[in-house]
């Protein structure tokens, strides 16, 4: 087949030689490596001499037929129609060899591959009965043990007997199941290979324990021939069945109930399992809720009483979720000191679970709360409003964090695997992430202005062009209140981007006054006023002495300017104007003392006139 193919594509390339195609040598070796590749088992010698041949035998046919033909027959052909021809020639050759290129593989494909389809892989036979996983088997069992029908539950036990010994068998075995095995099917597998990979042809029930020891309730994967690979009750469990059946006591509670509330039965439920559902539980929480209001005024008034404050209020000895672990302990205290059966301990099992966990999760969800209005005060007491938002912040993301954990953990009682659920959750926590880029933004800026203490709750701070005093610090911005008493807020993301400059954390002001003295003072007046500026700046308690300096500065084109610097130590900016105010009474005393005034903003313009012409006098006649 190869070789066939190989020899038409490389005669008709060869006939191309006549036109010259400068892509002949190319499509030569291209389609014989392809044609290697399509067919490994053909002889690769064998096509590399069919395209030789192929390419000589045309070649020299070609040759032979131009010199023995009549010059005078060949027609007269002009050479632009010649150079069209060679063109469509180079064309065609070229488009029909690369179609050809492309089928070959097809065509190898289908003449060697064709028949070896890609195995499938095998599925496995649904069982009628249930019995292709160890969850399936179990439940059937007792479906079938439950419904009277004993020789449909021998077809779950992996034994020789037949018959009336069957059936007895599965009978037994269904009394110890339903008396004695611990209530945990929610935990079986429900993959047909199972779920313990050390021994993957068994699954582990549950364990029963006996007078000789414990004994392993179990399922084995058995193969049936054409019915596939069952999951059945093991042998070594069927052996030991008869010991604990003699141990077990048979008679229940159904035996001490009235009939009415045994045989009445509501989607498949007897009557009084009903009655404990809508009746017991709420009895139970009524009763526990009233002895939590009587205990409640009793300590409340002995509290009063020893601390002599009437207005205490009174404590909850008995919150809801102590109320609810109190019921889940109560529903496991009832099934250990009573006999039910297996599907009804598994019921009463769960809502005993479901309860621990939601009140677990209140409960460390309330002593959350407890601790933060503990802390709360003592913040506020500081003033520490930024560190009051964090306790918020910490406290929601330890109930959301309480929550989500006891909601793994019901998930995981109920026998589901949360990994995938953990893993959406990533995703989602990413997807959040970006959306909510800038509000993480402004929370992280917060987080990082509350921990670095640079502002608090009244400090004067200038953001930008804004100056004000601060109102709030919060997660996500920061509000400051304007001279204007309008109301900023400053993301905190901005805040930690700017230059932040708080005017409330100065531990001294700086006092740079300019003396403009007239011209008309002397220099021994000049001397006076720096001496006596000098003295007054040395002997003020509130004037830093180190930073104090009083200079002639420069003669001025109005004025005599004197510099007076120094640093005032005050506690805050009303202080500071307060001791400027004292400080700069006493600079005026200084310079009046001296016979010196300050001199206004002046200038003086001398305007020159003209002297008057004298008139030419006129003569009289």
């Amino acid at each position: 087949m190869a070789e066939a193919e190989v020899t038409t594509v490389f005669q008709f390339i060869a006939w191309t030689n006549c036109h010259s195609c400068q892509f002949r040598p190319r499509l030569l070796h291209l389609i014989f490596m392809r044609t290697i590749e399509n067919h490994p088992k053909a002889d690769h010698g064998a096509l590399w001499q069919v395209r030789e041949d192929a390419q000589g035998s045309s070649r020299s046919e070609y040759q032979g037929r131009r010199m023995n033909a009549d010059p005078a027959d060949r027609p007269r052909i002009s050479f632009s129609t010649i150079k069209l021809r060679v063109s469509l020639a180079r064309t065609g050759a070229c488009a029909l060899c690369l179609v050809l290129l492309f089928s070959l593989p097809a065509a190898g494909q289908l003449g060697t591959r064709s028949s070896a389809p890609a195995p499938s892989k095998p599925e496995v036979p649904q069982d009628a009965l249930g019995r292709t996983t160890p969850r399936g088997a179990v439940l059937g069992f007792l479906s079938a043990s439950r419904n009277g029908d004993s020789d449909l539950a021998a077809q779950y036990l992996n034994t020789r007997r037949s018959g009336k010994a069957a059936s007895d068998l599965a009978q037994q075995l269904f009394v110890v199941l339903d008396r004695r095995l611990p209530a945990r099917l929610n935990t079986l597998s429900d993959l047909p290979q199972g779920s313990d990979l050390l021994k993957p042809d068994e699954e582990l029930i549950g364990t029963i324990s006996s007078k000789s020891g414990n004994v392993n309730i179990s399922v084995e994967r058995v193969d049936r021939g054409k019915s596939g690979r069952l999951w059945l009750f093991s042998s070594e469990t069927l052996n030991a069945i008869q010991d604990l059946y003699d141990e077990t006591n048979v008679a229940t509670i159904d035996t001490f109930l009235p009939v009415f509330l045994v045989s009445n039965r509501f989607a498949g439920v007897p009557l009084f399992e009903w009655l404990a559902v809508f009746v017991g539980i709420p009895l139970f929480y009524f009763l526990a809720s009233l002895l939590d209001h009587l205990l409640s005024g009793l300590i409340g008034r002995l509290r009063r009483r020893l601390r002599k404050k009437p207005d205490l209020p009174n404590l909850r000895v008995l919150p809801i979720p102590i109320r609810l672990l109190l019921l889940a302990g109560t529903v496991r205290w009832v099934l250990i000191k009573l006999s039910l059966p297996l599907l009804a301990r598994q019921f009463w099992i769960t809502t005993a679970s479901m309860f621990t966990i939601a009140g677990c999760v209140w409960l460390v969800i309330v002593v959350n709360g407890w601790v933060e209005a503990y802390i709360r005060p003592r913040l506020r007491g500081r003033n520490h409003t930024g560190a009051m938002s964090m306790l918020r912040l910490a406290r929601r993301t330890i109930d959301g964090l309480i929550i989500f954990a006891g909601v793994l953990v019901a998930l995981y009682r109920f026998g589901v695997d949360p990994t995938a659920a953990l893993a959406g959750l990533g995703v989602g926590g990413i997807a959040v992430a970006l959306a909510a880029q800038k509000t993480l933004e402004n929370v992280i800026g917060g987080v990082s202005l509350i921990f670095d203490r640079a502002v608090n709750v009244g400090d004067t701070l200038k953001v930008g062009d804004t100056v004000g005093t601060v109102d709030d610090i919060g997660l996500r911005s920061t509000r400051i209140r304007t001279p204007d008493r309008t109301m900023i807020s400053v993301p905190n993301g901005q805040i930690a981007n700017l230059t932040l400059e708080n005017l409330s954390v100065r531990d001294k002001f700086w006092i740079k006054p300019f003396l403009n003295l007239s011209h008309a003072t002397t220099s021994p007046q000049m001397h006076a006023v720096l001496n006596s500026l000098r003295s007054l700046l040395e002997g003020s308690p509130s004037v830093e002495t180190n930073s104090a300096s009083v200079r002639f500065l420069r003669l001025g084109s109005y004025s005599l300017d004197v510099q007076v610097v120094a640093y005032i130590s005050a506690r805050d900016w009303n202080q500071f104007l307060e001791l400027q105010e004292a400080l700069l009474l006493r600079v005026m005393e200084c310079i009046e003392s001296a016979g010196v005034q300050i001199a206004l903003p002046s200038q003086t313009v001398f305007l020159a006139t003209a002297s008057p012409q004298r008139k030419p006098e006129s003569s009289g006649y």
